[in-house]
């Protein structure tokens, strides 16, 4: 069965969640490159506008978008570690597969969110 990368013990993991840790780490990735590209992108802007209550919106956004891919990578550790000792009853695992869908559920928002501004951003004048 797959190991955890971010564990130092041996830890076995149904594959289908190990699956879904793998697509949720890759998401979140995503948002913190396309989050980092957009502040990056703002910074200029904002210097030259820092009264734009839409860019210091966006900023902002793009800041909490970091926090939560933060968080959610501590949520999916602390998730594996509830299933990680031998002889974990199913109903645990079970809940931990609902809560990494409802997880992936929200990465999913946050991406939308942070590649919508750091569009708007790219195509300003």
């Amino acid at each position: 069965m797959p190991i955890y990368s971010n564990i130092k013990t041996k830890i076995t993991i149904p594959s289908e969640i190990q699956a879904l840790i793998d697509r949720l780490n890759q998401e979140l990735a995503q948002i913190e490159r396309e989050a980092t590209e957009g502040l990056n992108l703002a910074r200029p802007i904002l210097s030259r506008f820092p009264d734009n209550v839409i860019l210091i919106g966006s900023f902002a956004t793009l800041n909490n978008a970091l926090f939560f891919v933060d968080n959610s990578r501590r949520r999916i550790q602390i998730t594996v570690e509830s299933i990680s000792p031998e002889n974990v009853p199913a109903s645990v695992i079970q809940e931990a597969g609902e809560d990494l869908a409802e997880l992936q559920g929200r990465i999913m928002e946050a991406k939308i969110r942070v590649s919508r501004i750091v569009n708007r951003l790219e195509n300003l004048p």
